[in-house]
This record gives structure tokens, C-alpha cells and sequence, in this order.
């Protein structure tokens, strides 16, 4: 199992707005991909910044590139982000994944 992790940034007040822009957009995207096995959204606020992590679950990078593309470590953004990211990180992390 891989698991893949995207971070990025809104201000505080786009919080809840920006939250609701990930599920529509984002989590639908991800469940849409056959091997996709899971989706969570993981938010922090510091101050007037809004930290985004997803974290989603994948059989494999096969299943990963079906989502993301060739280039799977490139970060996959949506029109409408520009409209709430303070920037755009150019790359995600992905880590091999142990449940017991």
C-alpha cells in the first residue's frame, strides 16, 4: 500500500470554504480511481494561516498515475485553487504504508 500525501496553505478565514472546495473537487477525484482505497483531509490553523494535508491510500503507483498522471510526484491542482493557496507546492510525498 502507498500512501500519498499533498500540504498546502489558505488563509484562515477560507478555512471552512476551501474545506468544502477539497471535498468537491479533490475527494471526489481521488474516489473516482480504481485502487484508490481511502481519503482524509487533515487541517490545522495557525493563526491566519490553514494548513491542508490530504492523506489518501492507493494499491499501488500504478493506481496512483491513473489519478495523477505519469509524473505522480507532481502535485495535482485544480483550476479554482488559485482562488484560495498562498502557493503551489510543486511536488507530494509518498510512503510505502504497514498496517497490523
Amino acid at each position: 500500500m502507498i500512501t500519498r500525501i499533498w500540504h498546502g496553505r489558505t488563509r484562515a478565514q477560507h478555512a471552512d470554504e476551501y474545506l468544502q472546495f477539497l471535498v468537491d473537487t479533490g475527494v471526489a477525484d481521488y474516489k473516482s480511481v480504481k485502487g484508490n482505497l481511502s481519503v482524509e483531509i487533515w487541517r490545522r490553523i495557525e493563526g491566519d494561516i490553514c494548513h491542508f494535508w490530504t492523506v489518501t491510500k492507493w494499491d499501488d503507483y500504478e493506481s496512483i498515475k491513473k489519478f495523477a498522471g505519469e509524473n505522480f510526484e507532481k502535485a495535482k491542482y485544480y483550476p479554482d485553487d488559485s482562488k484560495y493557496l498562498l502557493e503551489f507546492e510543486p511536488s507530494v510525498q509518498h510512503c510505502e504504508t504497514f498496517e497490523f
